[in-house]
């Protein structure tokens, strides 16, 4: 963030000389400990924040010190409060920031009472103090699930007002994009994020951080799902400054979206080695490490960290990794004691949904039938909130035992062949990464029909050209043919992603293909009528067939 404290330059002249140095110190001082929070650097930042109250003990340096730990990637609620509730003892009826700090911690919770405090904290303040507002309209878009971004574009929009005679600070103006970020604006054709963009491009050439502003503008261009320009701020964000930590993790970020792995790991061990060894990171890292298929790089993680942090959600993540290694009963005992010590705020859908995938496999082994259905009924809770932190029904599949991951496919030696593919088979041994063989692979399957070696071809495909889309309705059709659902549905979806990113030209070249997509994807969720109907109205909406219109009657009886 930008410096927030302003010093008048009269200050520096004549018998106040002093005076203007101390107060120097002190606003560059903030200026370094918010630096660093913007640079996820949260230890650090704690050590600049808490040497500040030493010297300084004041309630804007109290919530300072308290913000931070809330900005970190898991909030730390009770050293928070402790540093507010310091700030308050100070001068209880002025303390306007420890307050706004204490609703923050209730907004966190989930207690949206904390709105209307917030208002009075406004009102009590009479409006004078930019930067309080600026702090209000940061807090009020600080938490995904519990905000008020409408609220917070009025008092961000008053502190740019009152700012502008002695100059708005970028924060402001990149605080306030967001905030209408987190608004969006339905339309038609998708979200607006128009009103954000306008602000990040009027604080770019007032920040001092290129790479601040750039990083926003990439994450908002993935909300769009415009993955070209998204990739190309991001990009921008990294030369402006290659040491800032919050780019990496946002392109881990946008190479999961395309599922190359790779690529993402790489650029979240950046993100950590960028960023400072504080555990509450660390922490952080594991479960990006995970998320990336780096599942020894997130053990690791965890380990170095487990003991040095007192936050359930260190149970959360030991119970994937613990998942992913088969590890059922450990998983069991993991899971349950984060939930049994979480705050009821922090529990999300896919906390049922890994429950639910780990007594799959208890379940499975066991031959427990009762037990199996409701695990799938667990599941069914992540996949209804469109949870997508593990693909449900694939994992599903593979927990009761029903399917193989694609991970653990081969080339199969069953089915029919013939001496092309045996001739291909044999190239793509030798050279692993020959796309021309292994797409010529896959077109000789199927020509044979054998559609588990088209979809073996195809995985193997895609494994090496992860933003090509055709490669994907090729698996997925694959997928489809081999009667295995929970894959087909996958990897259609991922050829929707994959194309929304892409030019108009290429979507309209792609118009027809887009639409037969959606109506495979309703064919294959027919059990699940809306959201069989959802996919078969985008397939005529698309490109309108005989055959679409007739399974939409179908379905509508």
């Amino acid at each position: 963030m930008e410096v927030r404290v302003g010093i008048s330059k009269k200050l520096a002249i004549g018998g106040v000389a002093v005076f203007s140095f101390l107060n120097v110190a002190h606003a560059q001082s903030v200026q370094q400990g918010e630096n660093l929070v913007e640079s996820y650097k949260f230890g650090q930042a704690k050590e600049v924040f808490t040497q500040l109250v030493a010297k300084e003990p004041s309630d804007k340096n109290f919530f300072y010190l308290g913000n931070t730990y809330l900005s970190q990637p898991e909030p730390d609620f009770a050293k928070a409060t402790e540093a507010f509730n310091k700030g308050i003892a100070l001068n209880e009826k002025k303390s306007f920031y420890s307050k706004l700090g204490l609703a923050s911690v209730k907004l966190g919770k989930g207690d949206k009472s904390a709105i209307a405090e917030i208002k009075e904290i406004v009102k009590d303040s009479k409006e004078k103090d930019t930067d309080l507002l600026a702090e209000v309209g940061e807090t009020l878009v600080k938490y995904e699930k519990f905000n008020d971004p409408r609220y917070a574009i009025e008092v961000l929009n008053i502190a740019i007002e009152k700012s502008q005679k002695d100059g708005t600070p970028a924060s402001y103006l990149y605080t306030l994009g967001d905030a209408y970020s987190a608004l969006g604006v339905q339309t038609k054709s998708g979200v607006d994020y128009g009103n954000a963009m306008t602000a990040f491009e009027k604080a770019l050439p007032l920040s001092k951080s290129k790479a601040v502003v750039y990083t926003r503008m990439g994450a908002l261009w993935m909300n769009a799902k415009a993955w070209d320009k998204a990739k190309t701020n991001l990009d921008q964000a990294a030369s402006a400054d290659p040491s800032f930590a919050p780019t990496y993790k946002l392109l881990g970020t946008f190479f999961s979206m395309y599922q190359d792995w790779d690529q993402a790991s790489a650029n979240y061990k950046k993100y950590l080695s960028l960023a400072d060894n504080d555990p509450n990171t660390v922490l952080d890292y594991a479960k990006l490490a995970f998320l990336s298929k780096d599942y020894e790089g997130a053990g690791t993680s965890l380990d170095t960290v487990f003991d040095k942090v007192q936050d359930p959600i260190k149970y959360r993540m030991r119970a994937y990794l613990q998942y992913q290694k088969k590890d059922y009963a450990s998983a069991k005992t993991s899971i349950e004691t984060f939930l049994s010590q979480a705050e009821k705020s922090r529990i999300q859908p896919s906390d049922t949904g890994l429950q639910g995938l780990i007594q799959a496999g208890l379940a499975t082994a066991n031959k427990d039938q009762a037990m199996l259905a409701d695990a799938k009924a667990k599941v069914a809770v992540a996949k209804a909130a469109k949870d997508e932190t593990l693909n449900w029904d694939e994992e599903f599949a593979i927990a009761s035992g029903t399917s193989k991951s694609i991970a653990q496919m081969s080339a199969p030696t069953d089915g029919p062949t013939n001496a092309a593919i045996d001739a291909l088979n044999k190239a793509v041994t030798t050279n692993p990464k020959d796309t021309d063989s292994l797409f010529k692979l896959a077109t000789e399957y199927q020509n044979v029909e054998n559609w588990k070696g088209a979809a073996y071809a195809w995985q193997r495909l895609t494994n090496e050209l992860p933003t090509w889309e055709s490669g994907f309705y090729g698996l997925g059709y694959a997928f489809q043919k081999a009667g295995d659902a929970p894959n087909a549905i996958a990897s259609y979806e991922r050829f929707v992603t994959i194309l929304s990113g892409k030019t108009p030209e290429e979507k309209a070249k792609a118009k027809e293909t887009l639409a037969t997509v959606y109506f495979n994807l309703a064919n294959l969720t027919t059990s699940d009528k809306e959201k069989s109907l959802q996919y078969i109205n985008k397939s005529i909406e698309t490109f309108s067939t005989p055959d679409a219109v007739a399974l939409k009657e179908k379905l509508s009886q």
